[in-house]
């Protein structure tokens, strides 16, 4: 647990600051080490032995806080001991309980339809600051103390550091199967417009939104910089359930097409692994491994289909894979922090207490969750008031902004879904960037 501890320390602190500055935070209750370090933290007993894993680690009911921000363990007395800040808020402990994903291995009764941990049971959303990444904010009080301390941390400039544009390829066209025809062609459609549809240039597909929406996305990227912002497209390679329907051919021509579409644009390539590789996450490796050999191309980014990675544990099954880098956490049902952090974090796996090199990526919004009915169900400025309240949260928290965006959703004339994707990317590009207005901790970032 060391490691970990030493880890959320650092990560909450800055992990831009140097290491001799980050490490002037202490986590213990030993008084006479206090002279060691400027600010202390008071561990609330959350780690002990007997307690950990146990209902002792609920957090109880309303919340304390520090300066209107939440916190789950200790007391909000912030005291001085010498030349040292001692805080009896347990700010680690609150945050590996958001971080590692704790409350879900200690309520696995929970779970919605597809086996998900729902985002409307959990602390954030039930105390209310889902839309706020809380995480960040003890960063912000941490480096308040130090400051106050005499500890030069530098100037924090609001920029999002960067933003990910990402789209799963779930139903990339329809009607271009036989098996979809006669579907069609059965539910009373029209034979011919079916026919004609079946042959017609992907691009006349309705469903093959593709173009438009990395049209969007390179204009974005052009206000922000190719190193800021990027496409990334999670493509299936496998999956048996109903859920996993439509299947479609790697190495069809259709697919090929929209890959092409890919390298034109410069976009990322990433697994979609199945909903049946949630239930069974072992299947991970044989998809992934599909999907390279099919494009010719390395594969170290993934999402899971319906966000349904089941277990927090289950995540080792990525490491394992060979994938560095998931996009996957973030509730179904409600938009927000997840994870209570805006930033890519290590994977930290609360049932062997280990921490992990695989990155998490904090998915911010995902289209359906904002208008289906059995989620949020938000009206078009709703849905854009919250969003533009998402990006402002992660603009002062200097982090990144990850959006899901299906190509189902731009098809026009379908829901406001398509318009909102375009004023959200309009609203990007009038965002602050890192380098545009300097990295934000007293120096500027250059050539990354």
């Amino acid at each position: 647990m060391t490691e970990i501890i030493r880890y959320i320390l650092r990560f909450m602190a800055g992990e831009q600051l140097a290491a001799d500055v980050s490490g002037l935070v202490g986590y213990t209750s030993d008084e006479s080490s206090f002279s060691g370090y400027k600010v202390v933290i008071i561990p609330s007993g959350f780690f002990d032995e007997g307690v950990y894993g146990t209902a002792k680690t609920i957090p109880s009911a309303p919340l304390m806080n520090i300066d209107g921000i939440p916190f789950l363990f200790g007391a909000p007395d912030v005291e001085r001991a010498g030349d040292t800040i001692v805080v009896h808020a347990d700010l680690v402990a609150s945050a590996y309980f958001l971080l590692s994903r704790y409350e879900e291995i200690l309520h696995r009764e929970l779970r919605d339809e597809h086996g998900r941990f729902p985002g409307r049971e959990s602390l954030p959303h039930r105390a209310g600051f889902i839309d706020r990444p809380v995480v960040d904010e003890y960063g912000k009080l941490i480096r308040k103390w130090l400051k106050s301390n005499g500890v030069n941390v530098g100037e924090q400039v609001p920029f999002i550091r960067k933003i990910n544009l990402t789209h799963d390829v779930d139903v990339p066209f329809t009607g271009r199967s036989w098996k979809s025809v006669a579907r069609k062609i059965g539910s009373g459609r029209n034979p011919i417009a079916v026919i004609r549809e079946k042959y017609a240039p992907l691009e006349q597909n309705p469903y093959y939104t593709f173009p438009w929406m990395l049209e969007q996305d390179r204009n974005l990227q052009n206000a922000a910089g190719a190193g800021r912002c990027r496409s990334i497209l999670f493509f299936r390679a496998g999956g048996k359930l109903r859920q996993d329907r439509p299947h479609y051919n790697l190495r069809g021509k259709d697919i090929r097409s929209l890959y092409s579409l890919c390298k034109h644009y410069g976009a990322t390539i990433g697994l979609h692994s199945s909903y049946q590789a949630g239930r069974e996450p072992s299947l991970i490796l044989s998809e992934k491994k599909k999907l390279e050999d099919t494009f010719e191309i390395e594969i170290r980014h993934n999402r899971h289909h319906f966000l349904s990675v089941r277990e927090p544990e289950d995540m080792e099954y990525l490491e394992k894979a060979g994938i560095t880098d998931d996009y996957t956490i973030g509730y179904a049902d409600i938009a927000g922090f997840r994870l209570g952090t805006s930033r890519p974090v290590k994977y930290i796996n609360p049932v062997t207490c280990r921490l992990s090199p695989l990155t998490l990526h904090p998915l911010t919004v995902m289209d359906s969750t904002l208008s289906e009915t059995k989620y949020m169900n938000l009206t078009c400025a709703q849905a854009e008031e919250y969003c533009t309240k998402l990006i402002a949260d992660t603009r002062n928290a200097n982090g990144d902004l990850t959006l899901l965006w299906h190509n189902t959703s731009a098809v026009e004339g379908n829901t406001y879904l398509r318009s909102l994707y375009g004023k959200i990317t309009n609203t990007c590009k009038d965002t602050p960037f890192g380098h545009l207005y300097g990295y934000g901790y007293g120096y500027t970032e250059r050539n990354q």
